[in-house]
C-alpha cells in the first residue's frame, strides 16, 4: 500500500538538493539541509494541506531551516584552535563548599535567638516585621538581633576569609536556605 506523502517526500529530493546546493556551497551540508527539511516535514505532515502544492511547502521548510542556521551561526564564536575554551576557566566547586562549612560552624557559634533571626531574615527573605511576628517579638528587636549576628559573623569568619569570600559564602547559603524552604 502506498502513501502518497511519502511519495511526494521521494518525488522532491532531487529537486530539495539542488536548491539546497545553491544556498549552500558545501554538498555535505546541503546535504544534511535536506535530511532535516525532510524529517521537518514527516514531523510535520498533518500541518500540510492535501491538495496544495507540496513542493513549494518543502522548498519553504528548507529555506526557513536555511535562514534559521545562518542567524544562529552568526551568533556562535568560533574557536578552532581552543584558545577561546582555553580562556574560560571555573572556580574550583570545592572552595564554595569549604565556605559555606565555615558559615555553618560560625552561625552555630551564634546564640539562638541571633541565629534565628539571621536565618528568618538574611536567608529565607522575611521582612524584619514578619520575623518577628514569628518569633513573637517586636520588629526592632529582629533588626537589633540581625545587626548583632552579623556583626559577630563577621568577626568569627574575619579571621578564617577575606570579606568578598564571606559574602559568597553568605549567598551560598542563602541560596541553599531558600531551595530548602521552597521544596
Amino acid at each position: 500500500m502506498s502513501d502518497p506523502f511519502r511519495d511526494d517526500l521521494i518525488e522532491a529530493i532531487r529537486p530539495l538538493r539542488a536548491f539546497s546546493r545553491t544556498l549552500i556551497r558545501d554538498e555535505v551540508r546541503a546535504e544534511d539541509l535536506v535530511q532535516e527539511t525532510l524529517v521537518k516535514a514527516w514531523e510535520k505532515q498533518k500541518s500540510f494541506q492535501p491538495g496544495t502544492n507540496i513542493r513549494a511547502w518543502l522548498f519553504t521548510i528548507l529555506r526557513n531551516t536555511y535562514y534559521s542556521e545562518l542567524r544562529k551561526r552568526k551568533r556562535e564564536v568560533e574557536d578552532v584552535d581552543g584558545k577561546m575554551t582555553a580562556d574560560l576557566s571555573v572556580k574550583a566547586s570545592q572552595d564554595g563548599h569549604m565556605a559555606v562549612r565555615d558559615l555553618r560552624t560560625a552561625l552555630e557559634q551564634l546564640n539562638p535567638e541571633q541565629r534565628e533571626a539571621l536565618i528568618l531574615v538574611g536567608a529565607s527573605g522575611f521582612s524584619y516585621e514578619e520575623a518577628g511576628e514569628i518569633c513573637g517579638v517586636a520588629a526592632g528587636t529582629v533588626k537589633s538581633r540581625v545587626s548583632r549576628a552579623r556583626q559577630k559573623l563577621q568577626d568569627l569568619l574575619s579571621d578564617k576569609q577575606a570579606p568578598a569570600t564571606m559574602e559568597s559564602s553568605m549567598t551560598s547559603a542563602t541560596e541553599e536556605a531558600k531551595a530548602a524552604r521552597t521544596a
